[in-house]
């Protein structure tokens, strides 16, 4: 994290946007107070359309039954 007055934030502009897209944060201050945080631009995720594999995916009927044999190695006889 690198803390910038506006000053050198002007004159420096590009190389602080640089900065931010190659991941580092960057504080621009007034007067030696942070006032802004230049971060880099992530684009929004698109939102998950459902049941898009609808009639692809099957789930047998004992799918949740418990098998005798692996109850055994968890919990002993």
């Amino acid at each position: 994290m690198q803390i910038i007055n506006i000053h050198q934030a002007k004159t420096n502009l590009s190389k602080l946007i640089e900065q931010a897209v190659a991941g580092n944060d960057v504080i621009i201050a007034k007067a030696g107070k942070p006032v802004a945080k230049l971060v880099g631009y992530k684009k929004p995720l698109k939102p998950r359309k459902l049941g898009l594999l609808k009639g692809k995916i099957w789930i047998s009927d004992d799918f949740d039954d418990e098998d005798p044999e692996i109850n055994k190695m968890f919990y002993g006889e």
